[in-house]
Order: structure tokens, then sequence, then C-alpha cells
């Protein structure tokens, strides 16, 4: 690659790093914004899941957009939007404020991220190039939530409001850049797709997400109101059903319902999922168990966790090496294989546990999340249409942010439900026994994201030896990205002497009926 495009590179990357940094730092901060504004546990708990509902919610309808309206407009649109609603929750008195202002800088990282990871898919030629964009696209998101827990302490001794107005300058450097560097799109030619905008495919996919994301962000509280979770679960499916229900009968669907009969895509974000959800609901066992167990400092803890951060640093040296000797499959199974060991080995922790003994189990976590997370982007836009590639990637992003409010939610829910069966039973053990067992038991749920994820990164090392494309996730019989044919017709094909996938140089009317597969 051309210094222009590394510093493309550089550019959307640090959008995926500022999302990353300014996750860690809040989460940090929570404790001294909830004293500072003297918020309810309830409220304080709002700060952080009104991020998550807002990401997770308008991911799909983001990637989307993206694809519809422009991804350099969505993307430039959206980072000032960031830019903005980051800065004005530091000047929130109340908790309601910071819960809006949070609400609203988490739906503009579901329209900015996947715009800048569908630029990324559309700037490289598919192959080594793309695929290194890609792995480095993914190991700048850890790296910068690694650095977010370690910057977020030092900010916080500042005062909490310097968490939000931080990633303001990093958030303006990036816009000024970007304004020079991302391409401007070229106009659409010939007999492509409508840019008419599906109105009420979009407003049921944001129903049904946000209310999914609302459900999953409850099963924090255990069995307290449980039917306001099942009905916010229920009422979420219903509006699943009617987005089938719309996208199947209108003429310009937001999403083509033929790209889940795609293997990779759908393997890649079941995928991410389970080890999204694996890692983030680990990780929040871990600092539960150094700070409130062992009595760390928050310092302390991030100091700890740094490790977790070593994808930085092997996602764009060492997985590219992996990738193109054993194929994409292989190494996301390897991962998720160091990921399963590495919980496991975490399983017996005790309450006086010396960190070298922790040390393993945060290495290879750390090193499993560089194994999975970037061949996991390639495979899920691999050979995918370039007009449709703000979907796949928004399909991808919409999986990783529900795997990351699942994880955290269930471990929460565990803990909860273990930690207080053992208070009430006043066992002979004490509270810190108890605490210790609910931590154990919590930890399972890592541990279990972890094994389904080896089985589904299985499948994919099956499939792919039989598309005969070295291990690369998603080359089985119709595993191809072109969506909705799915009748084992080999893998997917790529113009010779070219990335630019076949589908794209095919004839109008194959496209066509590619196209209205649904």
């Amino acid at each position: 690659m051309g210094v222009r495009a590394w510093a493309l590179l550089l550019v959307l990357c640090g959008t995926i790093f500022l999302e990353g940094i300014d996750i860690a730092m809040v989460a940090i901060a929570i404790p001294s914004i909830r004293s500072d504004l003297g918020l309810s546990t309830g409220m304080a708990a709002w700060v952080v899941s009104a991020y998550v509902l807002g990401y997770a919610g308008f991911t799909l309808l983001g990637g989307r957009a993206a694809d519809l309206l422009g991804r350099r407009r969505m993307f430039l649109l959206w980072l000032g939007i960031f830019l903005v609603f980051s800065g004005l929750g530091g000047f929130a008195t109340e908790g309601w404020m910071l819960v809006v202002a949070r609400f609203v800088t988490g739906v503009a990282a579901a329209f900015m991220t996947p715009a800048a990871m569908s630029i990324i898919t559309t700037s490289y030629a598919e192959g080594p190039d793309r695929n290194k964009a890609l792995l480095v696209f993914a190991g700048t998101s850890a790296g910068g939530f690694s650095l977010g827990l370690v910057v977020g302490g030092l900010l916080t001794e500042l005062g909490w409001q310097w968490v939000f107005f931080t990633p303001v300058f990093f958030a303006a450097a990036i816009l000024v850049a970007a304004l020079r560097l991302v391409p401007p799109e070229p106009p659409r030619a010939g007999t492509g797709p409508s840019r008419r905008f599906d109105l009420p495919g979009a407003a049921a996919a944001a129903g049904a997400m946000l209310l999914l994301a609302f459900g999953v962000v409850r099963l924090e509280h255990g069995f307290a109101d449980w039917p306001l979770t099942v009905a916010a679960a229920l009422a979420g499916l219903l509006l699943v059903g009617a987005f089938v229900r719309v996208e199947r009968r209108t003429a310009d669907p937001l999403v083509r319902l033929g790209i889940f009969r795609t293997g990779s895509v759908v393997r890649a974000g079941l995928g991410a999922l389970l080890y999204l959800g694996a890692f983030m609901g680990f990780q929040f066992v871990l600092t539960l168990y150094l700070q409130d167990l062992r009595g760390w400092s928050s310092w302390q803890t991030a100091v700890a966790m740094i490790v977790l951060g070593c994808d930085v640093i092997l996602s764009p040296t060492l997985t590219p090496r992996l990738v193109r000797r054993f194929g994409n499959a292989r190494v996301i199974l390897g991962g998720f294989v160091m990921a399963a060991v590495g919980y496991g080995l975490f399983l017996p922790v005790g309450a006086d546990w010396p960190y070298l003994a922790m040390f393993p189990t945060l290495l290879l976590a750390g090193t499993g999340f560089a194994l999975t997370l970037g061949p996991q982007m390639i495979a899920a836009t691999d050979g995918v249409a370039e007009r449709e590639q703000g979907l796949a990637s928004g399909l991808l992003q919409t999986a990783t942010q529900f795997g990351a409010a699942i994880g955290i939610s269930a471990v929460t829910a565990v803990y909860g439900l273990v930690s207080g069966g053992a208070h009430a039973g006043g066992g002979a053990g004490g509270a810190a026994d108890a605490d210790l067992a609910a931590f154990r038991w919590a930890l399972v749920v890592p541990v279990v994201m972890a094994v389904l994820g080896t089985v589904v990164a299985m499948v994919g090392v099956r499939t792919s030896r039989g598309g005969g494309r070295g291990g690369a996730v998603g080359a089985g019989p119709g595993g191809g990205a072109r969506g909705g044919r799915g009748k084992g017709t080999g893998p997917s094909r790529t113009v010779a002497g070219s990335a630019q996938p076949a589908a794209l140089s095919a004839p109008e009317s194959p496209r066509r009926a590619v196209r209205e597969a649904r």
C-alpha cells in the first residue's frame, strides 16, 4: 500500500480507536460520575446501557444507510455528531442529560463505524491489501479499549468530565483529516439499485433492534421485573417478523434477505457475537474480581489488564501471516480454542491468586482476539458486492454489539443470582467465599460462549475444505458472497487479474436475479 492508502487507513482506524477508548474511559469513570452527580445505581447503569442501546439498535440501519446515502457522507456527518454529543456529556449536571448524550453518541457510533469499515472494503483491493487493512482495523479497536482503561483512570483523577472532553479533540483531528483523505464516491451509473429509502423497513428494523437490545440489557437484573424483560424481547421478535414481511414485499428493500443465505456472513456474525460476548463478559467479571474482592484500585486494574490489548500488535503482524498460510477459518478456530482454554484456566480462581496465575488467561484471551475478530471481518465482507459492503459491515457490527451486551448481562445475572442466594443462605464460609463462588459461576458464561464459538468455527473449517480455497471462511458450496444462491455452485469467483468480485462484472440480468433473491 502507498503512503496515501496508509494515511486513509490511519484515519479510518482512528474512528474505531475513538469508539473503543470512549467506551472504556466512561466505564472506568462511572463510580466518580455516580458520586458527583448523586445518581442512583439504576441511573448509573443507564449511563452505560444507553450507549449500548443506541449502538446496537441502529448499527444495521447505519450500515445500509452508508450503502444507500453515501459512505463518505454518513461517515463525516455522524463523526461530527459523535464529537458534539461526546462533549455535551461533559457538561451534564443531571443523570438524564448524561443518558441522552450517551444514547445519541451510541447512535452516532452505529452509523460511523459501519461506514468506516465499508470505506475500507471498497477502497482497498480484495485480497492481501484489504485483509491487512481489516486486520489493522480490528486490532485498533481492542487497542483503543485497553488504552482507554488506563487513560480513563488518569483522567478521572482530574475530573470525570475530561473523559467526555478528551474524545472531542481526537474526533476533531480525525474529522479534519477525513475531509482531505476519504475519497468521494463516484456517481451511480447504469441500472443499479434505486436510491429510494425503505422507511417502513428502517422503522421496523430500528424498533426491533432497540427492543431486543433493551431485553438483553435487562437480563442483568435477573428475575427482577422479568415480565418487562420478556415483553421487550417478544415485542422485538414481533417487529423482526414485521420487518421480514416488509422487506419481502418492497421493491427496494433496506436489507436484501438473500444475504442471510451467505454462509460466510452468517458464520462471521455468529462467531463475532460469541467471541465478543465471552471476551467482554470475562473482562467485566475480572474487573469486579480485582476491584471488589481483591481491593485493587482502578489504576492497578487497568495496568493488569493491558495484556488483553496485545492484539493491537498481533493483528497487523502475526495474524496476516497465519491467514495467508492457513486461511481465515482455521485461524478463527485457533482463536476460539485459545479463548476457551484461557477462560477455563480461570475457573478455579482463588481469593489470593498472584498476577502470574492470571497472566496465561489474559494472554490467551488477547491473542485469541487477534486471531478471530480481524479474520471475521474479512470473512463477513469477502466477495460481497460493493453496493452491499455497508450492509455486510452493519450486520457484523450489530452482532458484535449484541454479543458484548449478552456477555455482560449474562455474567451480571449469574453473579447476582448466585451471590444473592449465597448471602441469603448465610453460609459458614462468609461473604467473601460467597462472592468468590459467584465469580466462579459467572466465569462459566464466557467458557460456554467460547466453546459454542469453537463449534461454529469448526463448521467453517469443514465448509471451507469442501470449497477448496485454502481454508478461507465462507468458501464452501454456496459460501460465496453472491448472496441468496446457496445451491452448491462452488466458491465465489474473482475476475482474473483483478480484485473485483465477478458479480460486479457480470451482465445485468444475472446481477438483477441475485439482487432480487430474497
